[in-house]
């Protein structure tokens, strides 16, 4: 049986951050950024000058076990010749519209979210939340390091500037289960 703990900090400015730690919480910890990336959408627009390709309308995004849905995304790659069979390594996708990224029992929701396939970064920010089981945590921005495992959930958007909340408060806040204790 494994168990969760949670770790509080309180930033300088006074916004709360928290982490989710501990076996039961690292879903995403040594996630497969090199595992192929592969998409499903309504349209998909290829901008080869620009190395991106922009799809559209009820996009979902697999790779390794963890799925990312957004009404909108935009994939920066980098064509690298005699590198495998196709010659283009994805480096970052931006998503927008309702963000949802889910891994086992893990789902994380924001308003837009970036993946930086190279540092194993995504960042959501806007009305975010993340779940797993019974626990939830809310604010205005999530780091998930997919590296470790953490996930960081800040109370504003741009991780603790003045002026950037999301909600009236600019605090995180969060409910977590607790196991029945026998008298």
């Amino acid at each position: 049986m494994t168990r969760s703990f949670l770790l509080l900090t309180i930033g300088a400015v006074g916004a709360a951050g928290m982490m989710i730690a501990g076996a039961g919480a690292q879903v995403m910890q040594n996630h497969d950024s090199n595992a192929p990336v592969n998409f499903n959408a309504d349209r998909i627009e290829v901008q080869d000058r620009a190395d991106r390709v922009v799809v559209s309308g009820n996009v979902e995004v697999t790779q390794a076990g963890m799925t990312l849905n957004a009404a909108r995304m935009t994939v920066a790659y980098r064509n690298q010749p005699g590198s495998g069979t196709s010659g283009v390594e994805i480096d970052r996708i931006d998503a927008s519209g309702n963000v949802v990224v889910t891994k086992g029992d893990q789902t994380a929701r924001g308003n837009v979210a970036i993946y930086d396939l190279n540092s194993k970064l995504i960042t959501m920010l806007g009305n975010v939340a993340l779940t797993q089981g019974g626990n939830r945590l809310t604010g205005g921005r999530l780091v998930m390091d997919l590296n470790s495992g953490r996930s960081t959930v800040d109370g504003r958007s741009s991780g603790g500037a003045a002026g950037s909340t999301t909600s009236p408060s600019g605090r995180v806040s969060g409910t977590f289960t607790v196991p029945q204790r026998k008298n």
